[in-house]
């Protein structure tokens, strides 16, 4: 009786496989995961500095560009103008509103942050006032320009240019005295103060 031949029961692995070893494997994902674990730690102070960079470089660029001189800062982001002040007046070139444009100002005293508007009216004169009235003041909106007229951002109201400086009382913007010399338009700081009663909102 011939002897029947035992089949194999080995599988070939292909030529260059690697043998597995639970043991080698396990050393591998653990090296991998400490290192892993190593790298984004090392990472994070430097991401967090870059944050911490980032943050007050914004600060400072901002603060630069809100900024007037002893007080006097703009409030809006898209003036690209300062005004200076001396202790006793403000002064800004009388050729920085020849375009007809309102320029919106901020006096800052103390916790007071006064806020005042100046523009050339259609007939040719410089004209200022606080950025406030006597009724809708609580608010603290102030106006907007829209063509020859100032808009109470509150009510809805306009004021057209001529009259800024000249009407006051009601919803009409609260005169700011000024005046123009040599070029230049000048306004007391005392003058600024008196409308303390407009931006205290405590």
């Amino acid at each position: 009786m011939s002897k029947r031949k035992r089949k194999s029961t080995r599988i070939d692995k292909p030529a260059g496989s690697k043998t597995y070893n639970p043991t080698i494997e396990k050393r591998e994902a653990k090296k991998e995961a400490v290192l892993g674990t190593t790298a984004k730690k090392n990472r994070l102070p430097i991401i967090v500095f870059s944050v911490c960079a980032l943050l007050i470089a914004g600060g400072i660029f901002f603060y630069n560009s809100q900024s007037g001189v002893s007080g006097v800062k703009i409030s809006s982001t898209k003036a690209q103008y300062s005004a200076a002040a001396t202790g006793s007046q403000i002064t800004l070139p009388a050729a920085l509103f020849e375009d007809g444009k309102a320029r919106h100002f901020e006096h800052v005293d103390g916790k007071f942050n006064i806020r005042y508007f100046v523009l050339k009216s259609s007939d040719g004169v410089i004209r200022a006032a606080f950025d406030a009235c006597d009724v809708c003041w609580p608010a603290g909106k102030g106006y907007y320009q829209d063509g020859d007229y100032m808009v109470c951002r509150n009510c809805g109201r306009r004021f057209a240019s001529v009259l800024v400086n000249e009407v006051k009382g009601g919803c009409n913007p609260a005169p700011l005295n000024r005046a123009v010399k040599d070029g230049k338009v000048i306004i007391d700081v005392k003058d600024i103060l008196e409308g303390k009663q407009y931006f205290n909102f405590s």
